[in-house]
């Protein structure tokens, strides 16, 4: 049972989003808004999403990608941030878990997910 004001707070914060709809597995494009001092820029995320967790204000999804010398970055974002400005699906990936933390293990091409056919 939430107060009726947290629950009021928290619609007013999901109203204003467009976000759509993805699933573990899909390779999204996260528009981040980054401040450095006094000036903002907008910086792309793009990686593989491993696992969206919570609901409600607090959702958030977990974006992985290869970096520089084959390192993996894992980041968390919050599905409702004012710092995330957009969200973009690349492609969909067919996966049959919701959670895909075994792709940490994974290097090269065992770690390709294969995309989701439309029929």
């Amino acid at each position: 049972m939430k107060n009726k004001y947290i629950e009021s707070f928290e619609k007013a914060q999901v109203e204003g989003k467009n976000i759509p709809e993805f699933r573990a597995g899909d390779t999204v494009r996260v528009a981040v808004r980054i401040k450095e001092g006094n000036k903002e820029r907008v910086q792309n995320f793009e990686g593989v999403c491993i696992s969206i967790r919570g609901e409600g204000t607090g959702k958030t999804f977990t974006v992985r990608k290869m970096g520089a010398n084959n390192v993996g970055v894992e980041r968390i974002f919050p599905l409702y941030s004012e710092s995330i400005e957009s969200i973009e699906v690349v492609r969909r990936g067919r996966v049959r878990r919701a959670k895909l933390f075994y792709l940490r293990d994974r290097k090269g091409k065992a770690a390709r997910i294969k995309e989701l056919r439309r029929k």
